[in-house]
Formats: structure tokens, sequence, C-alpha cells
């Protein structure tokens, strides 16, 4: 039951503690533009790679959700641990939610299809929805790999602790700058930055694969996200590990990939023939 009121964009009430959380840490990205300084800078880009590269992008995403390599446990557990810093969730819940895209993919069971409106993808799904991001037995039918799992279990359930602890260390390290700039910045440009791959990179771009959903490859997108938005590639080729088949199609989460690979620490890397024509 609940996820069919998570999908249905007309008759969901606002989920206002967390629309009030969004609206803090937006204005606190603000905040953060009005104090600059190239060390706030360089907390940003590393908690940005830290959370969303090697934490949501390769760990949850194609790690996790599509299994596109094989890691040894302690690696698997160490970037679903940095994905929980990113405020998208714990590990289970994003898979499901991902998992269930793909298999409904511009149909009802989609949580966020533009089919029901730009905003609805882009952030209407979350500000609409249900959950209270530490949701784990309603969704575990569709992550059952990962249920089954006590890390897993546990880190999804306690998924904000880490990023109280990682508050408390910024602060430490730089005061208010640091947890403006390596929290609240860099989360809302994470958010954003994911949102958009569901609204626009489902609306705007070119098509190289001919899918059965609007999935397309955006280069602004992808270059916001660090590769997410090459999105027909990986539409087409879900399982694939990278998602830029083309030299062009600049693929940051692949590079991290490629890295884990040559240090022993990925195997079974599953990788899509590269197009021989461009888009």
């Amino acid at each position: 039951m609940r996820d069919e009121v998570r999908i249905n964009p007309r008759k969901n009430p606002i989920n206002w503690p967390i629309t009030l959380f969004m609206l803090l840490l937006h204005a606190g990205s603000v905040a953060a533009l009005f104090d600059p300084s190239w060390a706030a800078f360089g907390v940003f880009i590393l908690m940005t790679w830290i959370a969303d590269s090697l934490g949501v992008c390769i760990g949850y995403h194609r790690l996790l959700t599509h299994r596109g390599f094989k890691t040894p446990k302690y690696v698997e557990y160490f970037l679903a641990l940095c994905g929980t810093l990113s405020l998208h969730g714990g590990a289970i819940s994003w898979v499901a939610h991902h998992r269930r895209h793909h298999a409904h993919a511009e149909q009802d069971g989609d949580p966020h299809s533009p089919r029901h409106g730009f905003w609805w993808a882009h952030l209407g799904w979350i500000v609409n929805g249900v959950s209270d991001n530490s949701e784990v037995e309603t969704v575990a039918h569709i992550a059952p790999d990962l249920a089954k799992d006590r890390f897993h279990v546990w880190i999804s359930k306690w998924n904000l602790v880490p990023t109280i602890v990682l508050i408390g260390i910024l602060y430490w390290a730089g005061g208010w700058q640091f947890i403006l700039w390596g929290f609240c910045l860099r989360v809302v440009y994470s958010w954003h930055a994911a949102f958009f791959v569901n609204s626009a990179a489902h609306t705007w771009g070119s098509r190289r694969f001919e899918t059965p959903d609007d999935s397309r490859n955006n280069w602004w997108v992808a270059l916001m996200s660090w590769g997410e938005g090459w999105h027909n590639n990986h539409h087409a080729h879900p399982a694939s590990a990278r998602h830029g088949l083309a030299w062009y199609e600049i693929d940051i989460h692949w590079y991290g990939i490629w890295m884990l690979k040559r240090f022993g620490l990925a195997t079974k890397v599953r990788v899509a023939e590269a197009p021989k024509k461009s888009a």
C-alpha cells in the first residue's frame, strides 16, 4: 500500500518533515556561497567524491543495485557506509527504489517518471512521498539480497548516524564554513544532480539505443553528476559498470571502478560494448 501511495502525485500530501529539512539545507547551501575559500571548496570536492561517487554512484548504484562488478565484502560495506553520507537514505531503500524504476520505467510502478510531470520526477516524489529515510522492512522484498545481510540492514536503519559523526568532524576541522560547504552545499548539489537524472535525463537528450522507456543521454546532467547522465546507455545496459560508452562520454565513476580493478578490489566487471558510431 505504501508503494501505491508513493507514486500517485495527485493524492499524496506534502511530507512536511522532509520538506522543511530540505529547505533548511538549501538555505545553508546559499549561505555557503557567501563564505567561500579554497579550503572549503576542497572539502566540497572531497566529500562529493566520497559520499556521492564512491558511496552512491559506485556503491549503491553500480555495485549493489545492478551488480556490475564484485568486490570483497569489506569494500562493499565501506562503499555502503560512504553512501549514507550522501543523505540519499540507506542502501536497502535506495536500491529498492532504483530497481523498481528499472522494472517499471515510465509505467505506473515507476516512482519518479516525468510522465507524471517534470516536478514530480525531479523532487515531487520525495516532497509528496512517504519515505522516512529509514525504511527497510517495507522494501526488503525488492532487495532481498541486501535484506539478508546484517550489515546492510543495520546501516540502512541507522543511516543518519555516520552523517552526524561527519558533521562533528567538519566542525572540528573548519567550523561552520566546512559544515556549510562539506555538508549543506555538497548534499544539495548531489541531490539535484541525482534528481536531474530522474527528470531531465528522461526528458531531453539523445537516444543511442531504442529502449522501451524515455531515457536520454544528457551531456550537462552527465557533467553535473560525474557520469550518471549517460542514462540511455544505462537503461540499455543496466548491468554495465561503465555508463559513458563513447570516448567523449566522461564517466568519473567508471574511472573509480577501473582503479578498484587495477588494485584487485573489483572483479568480474561487466562493461557494455562501446558503440561503433557516435550518437
